[in-house]
């Protein structure tokens, strides 16, 4: 062999080995670098909402008007409930992904485009006030529950199929993330009627959840889905609406936090099952944000927070007497603060810090997998 290849058929045997090298499952762990997701699919409630409920007619559960988005590129009110990007922006971000547009932005006409590119990257369901059942929010017209939020996610899988051809699709979803966060309203429906609760007690009323929760599940499943985020509730006794309720020292509603534990058994336990009934077809990280949050509150400072009972945006008592209007006053520093209005929407400092407790190799908040290893498998 002539000797001026030799230098050439070195390289050509390095990019080889990069590429075998690349194709091993867990490069992240190997490399810093998480594994690479196609498409992110957000199903949920506010704590999510990219602004589906701009779309809706008569719904009063909006964030599209001032304070929120204040930290928000070009600090625009997108309908986040928050000072800035959710945590379904954050997992985005992580993935390199682009932040996925509400699904309701892409109906309409000359919409088809941005419908197309949005269905292969990925696209946001969720609805401020929804809820698993389909609460006294749709009844008014208020909110998008669960099930209707499946709906629309049969619409973009018809799209991705269209767009890919059956076998490409299911590739690609795959290898998708599907987020659910949801079940908090639900809660604060029980919380708040007295005809629930003397029709069903809270063990009964938590399983319920857990119940319907999984037909859903499985509609997304049946659609081709494989790799599941689901995301506890947490301990929406200790938002700053429910402290502030305690006119004394502001202490969190420990019976709230109860039936929220008791709702989040049951998650675990039907995740368990639901996963023994798919086999080897479905893959899932339950992330218990009642402990993450709970060890957030007391320990503060490790996070890197100051206040962890306030709302950043409101006014009066733990400036949770009112919601974060136009009228309210906010923070200075929203980087300080856990949460950010009176309903428990995490700041943006706060949701990065949870999307990075979900990707932690610590796995005392995640199970059975981490974010990252849920990826990775």
């Amino acid at each position: 062999m002539p000797t001026n290849n030799i230098p050439f058929l070195r390289m050509f045997l390095i990019f080889l080995g990069l590429l075998w090298f690349d194709s091993f499952t867990g490069l992240e762990a190997a490399t810093g670098k998480l594994a690479s997701v196609p498409g992110l699919y957000v199903f949920g409630d506010s704590l999510v909402d990219a602004g589906n409920n701009n779309y809706l007619a008569i719904s009063i559960s909006k964030a599209n008007y001032p304070h929120n988005g204040v930290d928000f590129p070009n600090k625009k009110a997108t309908g986040r409930f928050c000072n800035g990007k959710n945590a379904a922006d954050a997992i985005a971000e992580k993935f390199e992904l682009p932040l996925p547009p509400p699904y309701l932005s892409l109906k309409g006409p000359f919409k088809e485009e941005k419908k197309k590119s949005a269905a292969m990257t990925g696209v946001n369901f969720a609805s401020g006030g929804a809820g698993i059942f389909n609460s006294s929010d749709h009844k008014l017209g208020q909110a998008i529950p669960l099930s209707h939020q499946v709906n629309h996610w049969l619409s973009i899988h018809q799209e991705l199929t269209s767009q890919l051809g059956p076998a490409e699709a299911q590739n690609h979803l795959s290898k998708s993330l599907f987020a659910v966060v949801i079940g908090s309203n639900d809660l604060f429906d029980y919380f708040g009627s007295l005809k629930l609760r003397q029709e069903t007690n809270p063990q009964q009323y938590t399983q319920s959840m857990a119940d319907e929760l999984k037909k859903q599940l499985k509609r997304i499943h049946d659609t081709g889905a494989r790799r599941f985020l689901l995301i506890g509730v947490a301990e929406i006794g200790c938002i700053p609406g429910k402290r502030a309720k305690n006119s004394t020292v502001h202490e969190c509603d420990e019976e709230a936090n109860t039936w929220c534990s008791l709702y989040n058994e049951a998650l675990v336990k039907m995740l368990q099952q639901l996963k023994q009934e798919m086999q080897s077809s479905m893959t899932y990280s339950y992330f218990d944000n009642f402990k993450s949050l709970h060890d957030i509150i007391s320990n503060p400072a490790r996070y890197g927070f100051t206040d962890v009972t306030s709302a950043c945006c409101g006014n009066g008592k733990l400036n949770a007497d009112i919601p974060c209007l136009p009228i309210a006053r906010y923070c200075s520093d929203r980087t300080k603060y856990l949460f950010w209005d009176r309903y428990g929407h995490p700041t943006e400092a706060a949701a990065r810090t949870l999307v990075d407790l979900m990707l932690s190799d610590d796995s005392q908040y995640s199970s059975p997998l981490t974010l990252a290893q849920l990826i990775s498998s």
